[in-house]
């Protein structure tokens, strides 16, 4: 091994950093380059076994700290994230690809995002409530489900691992965090900074590993009651059935075939910001608008539009400053889609710009053009899955009805993008979408609102308070005299 790889090969296990009981070395390979720059260790049974012992014996007394001494301790790792944040971006963008500008901003900032919405929405939730005016000595109360799995993906490292790690500290869970192998740096980063923050020993533990070792031990786990997972719907579905023997909670939030629907009345940036939002991160979102369904009246001009956007999109090493996409984040992922692109023309999809191989100038790496298909048939391999790559399909609809039907012919249902200027055609439409979320005109959604899908997008719902009722059991109890009833 180079002594220049960053060795992170140690676990963080009931408030320790510990080796792993067997070497089991892995490279981290930096996409830009192609070549290994961090070396991890991926677990074993006896690291799994470990750290969920650590997370069980640390349950009862951190789920019993009252509530308020639990948000004190995330405030403080808010403070120790925010002044390390340069290193954090660093991380993200050498071990998975994002490029620095993106880094520092988008991909850094939405774990900083959520830990302070999360914070928010802890220090308004009532954890004690009465069932109602009509049985007074009725309470419901809302407790910790104990020791959680939290298996996390390479793609918005930083973005999933606040969504599940905070809401269930805050609430009084314990866990373990399983950070995707191909991008862990962030992860054993952000166990540096809950180790800083002061978080009693076990409440908290990391153990790197795969999906096939770490994951399945952890969803198998007799002494784990709840696996939160995000990832691909292969996986989750392989989640889901090792963690039915053991009848555990699970959430899954998983993959997306995003439908952006753009009526001829949308405003004139409708189709640039779509095809930017598509290509944003490298077209590695399960939220990304992948499908734009275009109204025949202006998809030619669309279509023209479109390819100018691709053509004129920079691709780039992640480490450069400035304003480009950068590469994707194995050789796995650059291979399938390369293979769903040749897929497309294959199939008879006009492709506009990009296509396969690498871009002119990036022999090394693994870059992708900004690709582009448009007079895709609905019933095409690009337009049923699930890319993960920057390639958009455009296909054209006549009717309002016709474009409902084709965003909702999907087994995903994540979400999906209106643009008209009719506010109530736009709700029209929204309320008929198949997905767990709308985003219409360009507008974010708002901080603290829940993330997660319909159908094989998964379910439950990440952020604000839908977030952290996922970390909780409901405990109906009487002769509670104590109630307020107000």
């Amino acid at each position: 091994m180079s002594d220049t790889l960053i060795d992170r090969r140690n676990f963080y296990i009931n408030g320790e950093w510990v080796a792993p009981a067997e070497a089991n070395d892995f490279e981290v390979i930096n996409p830009s380059s192609e070549q290994a720059c961090a070396v991890i260790s991926l677990g074993g049974e006896a690291d799994t076994n470990a750290a969920v012992a650590a997370a069980k014996a640390a349950f009862p007394s951190w789920s019993m700290t009252p509530v308020e001494d639990r948000i004190a301790k995330l405030e403080k790792l808010l403070e120790i994230y925010g002044a390390r944040a340069d290193e954090m971006a660093e991380a993200i963008s050498m071990e998975m690809g994002a490029p620095m500008a993106l880094a520092q901003t988008a991909q850094v900032g939405a774990g900083l995002m959520h830990i302070k919405n999360i914070i928010r929405a802890l220090k308004a939730f009532e954890f004690e409530q009465p069932l109602g005016s009509h049985s007074p000595d009725n309470a419901i109360l809302y407790e910790p489900v104990g020791v959680c799995a939290l298996i996390t993906p390479w793609n918005w490292p930083m973005n999933q691992v606040t969504l599940k790690v905070v809401p269930a500290l805050g609430v009084g869970c314990t866990m373990v965090l399983k950070p995707s192998e191909v991008a862990p740096l962030s992860s054993a980063l952000f166990a540096e900074m809950i180790d800083e923050a002061g978080f009693p020993a076990g409440v908290f533990n990391m153990v790197q590993g795969d999906g096939m070792g770490v994951g399945t031990q952890l969803s198998g786990h007799k002494d784990v009651d709840m696996v939160s997972f995000t990832g691909s719907t292969r996986a989750g579905v392989a989640i889901t059935k090792n963690a039915a023997d053991s009848v555990k909670r699970v959430a899954l939030e998983l993959g997306g075939k995003g439908a952006n629907i753009v009526f001829a009345d949308a405003d004139e940036k409708a189709v640039t910001r779509g095809v930017r939002h598509c290509f944003n991160n490298s077209g590695q979102s399960c939220n990304a608008p992948t499908r734009m369904l275009v109204e025949r009246s202006i998809y030619a001009q669309a279509v023209e539009t479109a390819q100018e956007v691709a053509e004129k999109t920079a691709v780039d090493i992640a480490a450069k400053e400035g304003r480009h996409i950068g590469p994707v984040v194995s050789e796995t992922q650059w291979n399938k889609i390369q293979g769903l692109i040749a897929k497309g023309e294959e199939e008879g999809a006009l492709l506009l710009a990009g296509g396969t191989g690498r871009p002119e100038g990036h022999e090394t790496g693994y870059f992708v053009k900004p690709t582009v298909f448009a007079d895709v048939d609905p019933e095409m391999t690009i337009a049923k899955e699930e890319i993960f790559g920057p390639v958009l399909v455009m296909t054209p609809f006549d009717s309002e009805e016709e474009a409902v039907a084709i965003a909702n012919d999907t087994p995903y249902g994540l979400t999906n993008y209106v643009q008209t200027s009719d506010n109530e055609k736009a709700r029209r439409v929204a309320r008929q979408l198949r997905s767990g979320m709308v985003e219409m005109n360009g507008l974010p959604r708002g901080a603290g609102a829940p993330f997660g899908g319909y159908g094989q997008s998964g379910n439950g719902r990440e952020g604000g308070e839908w977030g952290i009722e996922e970390f909780l059991e409901v405990k109906s109890i009487s002769g509670w005299n104590e109630v307020p009833t107000e």
